[in-house]
């Protein structure tokens, strides 16, 4: 679904990422993986054509990504939230629901507020939700066309263990359904229950890439959690 060859991304001289090479199967979910900084989003907006990249090559299905003509479509959830502010909740699904042909968009989006325990919040303007609140709704407007590429970028960052767990059962149905998906999270536990394989990023380097079980088994079967820290320098062992 994905191959990204050699990609390279220089701003101002600065080298973001050096040369970085993986792929994403279709059918899968893919944990890519990294602190601030390591180049995550910048690989997610070169991908997508919002940035050009300085090397190298990024493709979907094949294809460089242009939405005007894709054969895949791709649903992003971005870290920051691209909400109309001072609009309602159901006039900002009603909207998105519009541009990208969506049938029964007042029904789909009824169903699916009720579903995440915003059935009474579909009058209030997104500036009065909560952040948790507001991440819902933008996951609403990601997955209502059903894309078949789904990149997802710390979607349950600040829940609740029930209502993370409500997210990842949201999306493990977009994954029952065929989508193929990108996770950025910074929850291991997630990568190592749902991912298929991973990718760590550090500096713009890969350093670890693969099955979840063969990234373990290199660094003598520790947890991603430890993997984390080892790569990133944390707190040693005691």
């Amino acid at each position: 679904m994905v191959e990204i060859n050699h990609f390279k991304m220089t701003f101002n001289d600065k080298t973001v990422i050096k040369d970085l090479s993986f792929t994403v199967e279709k059918g899968e979910i893919f944990g890519l993986l990294g602190s601030n900084g390591s180049g995550k989003t910048t690989t997610i907006r070169a991908l997508l054509g919002l940035y050009e990249a300085t090397g190298g090559e990024l493709l979907v299905d094949g294809e460089k990504y242009n939405p005007e003509n894709s054969r895949v479509t791709i649903g992003y959830l971005p870290e920051e939230r691209g909400l109309y502010r001072k609009e309602t909740v159901i006039d900002n699904m009603l909207y998105f629901a519009m541009l990208k042909g969506v049938k029964n968009s007042l029904e789909w989006s009824r169903k699916y507020l009720k579903r995440v325990g915003l059935a009474d919040k579909e009058t209030t303007k997104i500036e009065k939700l909560s952040g948790g609140q507001q991440q819902k709704v933008q996951l609403g407007i990601t997955i209502m066309n059903e894309p078949k590429l789904l990149i997802l970028d710390e979607p349950t960052k600040g829940f609740d263990p029930v209502n993370r767990r409500l997210l990842m059962n949201i999306i493990e149905e977009m994954h029952e359904k065929g989508s193929s998906i990108i996770m950025v999270t910074h929850y291991m536990d997630e990568v190592e229950r749902f991912c298929n394989r991973a990718l760590l990023l550090k500096d713009g380097v890969a350093r670890a890439y693969g099955k979840i079980k063969d990234i373990r088994n290199t660094f003598g079967g520790k947890s991603l959690d430890q993997i984390f820290i080892d790569v990133y320098g944390g707190v040693e062992n005691e």
